[in-house]
């Protein structure tokens, strides 16, 4: 009985030897599946990187700009169902370094009628030139519909005197000492767009000297 005994633990030994190693060559290899997930993940941390910088830079440019809501109303259209609600917000964005713009907004709601009007505003900024003093080179004179803006260079120290939304463009504007008139409507969208008018048309002595041809001597002479 002892040989048969052998036998049959030597088959069983056996047995399970050759199903451990049909169980280790079936699994696959560790080192190349691991390399590609590796290899992904370290894609998506760069990818990852590369939005955050985009977003903090965009976060710093939409950080320069400030935005002031000049009037807020509750305006309604009428359809052929009746008569349709919405709101319309002014609004005045400037980054206080020569860039203003007015911008409209129409919607159903204040926030995004207010978010309009500030992506309109940065589609129409308009560049001034300003002096060391941060006030404007000459005296300028805008008009937009029944309104009228006069505005007027200052001595340093003398501030802001206006008021109205031509206050609010001008400060965004970066313009600290300046003289200003409102003439006609008072009218907020109105003023703002004259006062606007006059600031598009300002020309530094430089460029007025090479427009007619003649020197900057001759201009201030």
């Amino acid at each position: 009985m002892q040989p048969v005994k052998q036998a049959l633990h030597s088959d069983y030994c056996f047995k399970m030897t050759a199903t451990k190693s049909k169980e280790n060559s079936s699994s696959p290899t560790p080192s190349a599946s691991e390399g590609k997930q590796e290899q992904r993940r370290g894609n998506n941390r760069g990818g990852d990187r590369r939005g955050r910088r985009s977003d903090r830079r965009n976060q710093d440019r939409d950080s320069e700009w400030q935005e002031r809501v000049i009037q807020i109303r509750r305006v309604s259209k009428t359809v052929k169902g009746g008569k349709k609600m919405s709101f319309r917000a002014i609004v005045v964005v400037g980054n206080e370094k020569g860039q203003v713009g007015v911008g409209v907004g129409k919607a159903g709601d204040v926030i995004g009628a207010v978010r309009k009007g500030v992506a309109d505003g940065k589609k129409n900024l308009v560049k001034v030139p300003l002096t060391p003093n941060s006030s404007i080179p000459t005296l300028s004179n805008g008009r937009d519909g029944a309104a009228s803006v006069l505005i007027r260079p200052a001595a340093p120290g003398t501030g802001v005197i206006a008021g109205g939304s031509i206050r609010t463009v001008l400060e965004l504007a970066g313009i600290k000492n300046v003289l200003a008139k409102r003439l006609g409507s008072k009218t907020p969208l109105n003023n703002a767009r004259a006062a606007m008018v006059a600031l598009s048309l300002l020309r530094t002595h430089k460029a007025t000297a090479k427009e007619r041809g003649i020197s900057l001597e001759q201009i201030y002479s």
